[in-house]
């Protein structure tokens, strides 16, 4: 299969990429999120070369990579250039930024480049005590890898192997843990990246992908109206996917999708305790349900208002 070779050859333009984006649900499993593939090509062969030298799959390192810092958009990856959440410890003594996760303020290692990241990254896994039995697991043993670093405490997240799985198998990135089939990638192909690159850079919302849909984090002033017209949707669409009526308000942080929910939550998420301030509306955003279905789901009439505690069914 020629690596990557259909992606970016018809994507030579902002209106095909949002095309592109717009449509993933009806391409094949090759078809991804433009910002993840970017960054695939971007670090691919550093997650080759680090592999070869350290005997860490390349499709862990680029799939940790992606997830801990949003394919390099996230705010942490952007001021201290870290892209896997590696957190300062007590043996850090190099620079530092501080940021929310488990505490309101923790301490992350900082980096003058993305490749300190990476070197910092395989020492990390190398020098711990606590990873040492991943080493014994085969090369090409993705599925080994991503559940042992969940349970060896690499992150907090319950889902934490399945998020990198998924990743892995629905970008092919365990091809690059098999020599046979690393390939390059043709001036064609770059040509196209580039392109991709500056149209990507009058964009004010960065698409990711969640649950295998498309959306937009809205930032305050948004409305549906303005994000259809930045990426050259239809406004009613827009409100038809993310089943709201005209002028529904949207606030700094809601997710807005790029086409239609599905009709029940993606393994592994089964069930959702509800917290306080939530809706079943903001619940089905979360997980990507339409609301209907969420309803439906939980035998619950439309009149039903969630309260803290309660548990609903996702699938």
């Amino acid at each position: 299969m020629q690596y990557l070779s259909y992606k970016y050859t018809f994507i030579s333009s902002l209106t095909l990429l949002l095309s592109f984006l717009f449509n993933i649900s009806n391409l094949s499993a090759q078809s991804g999120v433009r910002t993840y593939e970017l960054y695939i090509e971007r670090y691919s062969d550093l997650a080759i070369q680090h592999m070869d030298k350290y005997g860490i799959p390349a499709s862990i390192t680029l799939a940790q990579g992606i997830l801990e810092s949003g394919a390099g958009m996230s705010d942490l990856a952007r001021r201290s250039n870290n892209h896997f959440g590696i957190k300062c410890h007590s043996v850090w003594s190099g620079p530092r930024v501080y940021a929310a996760d488990d505490t309101p303020n923790d301490c992350f290692r900082s980096y003058s480049r993305v490749e300190d990241s990476y070197q910092d990254h395989s020492e990390f896994l190398v020098g711990s005590a606590r990873y040492r039995s991943l080493f014994e697991l085969s090369i090409t043993d993705y599925k080994g890898w991503a559940r042992g670093l969940q349970k060896s405490g690499y992150a907090t997240d319950k889902a934490y192997a399945n998020k990198l799985i998924k990743l892995i198998e629905d970008y092919e990135l365990y091809r690059f843990d098999d020599k046979k089939y690393r390939r390059g990638v043709s001036k064609r192909d770059r040509e196209a990246i580039r392109s991709a690159e500056s149209s990507r850079a009058s964009w004010t919302h960065e698409p990711y992908i969640t649950h295998g849909l498309v959306y937009v984090i809205a930032v305050d002033g948004d409305t549906f109206g303005s994000i259809a017209k930045e990426f050259g949707f239809s406004e009613k669409d827009l409100l038809k996917f993310n089943e709201v009526p005209e002028d529904f308000p949207l606030s700094e942080g809601d997710i807005v999708y790029f086409q239609k929910k599905k009709t029940r939550a993606d393994k592994p998420y089964e069930y959702h305790t509800v917290q306080v301030g939530e809706s079943m509306y903001s619940i089905s955003q979360t997980y990507g349900i339409q609301l209907r279905n969420l309803y439906r789901l939980n035998k619950k009439s439309y009149e039903y208002i969630p309260e803290e505690g309660d548990v609903l069914k996702l699938r």
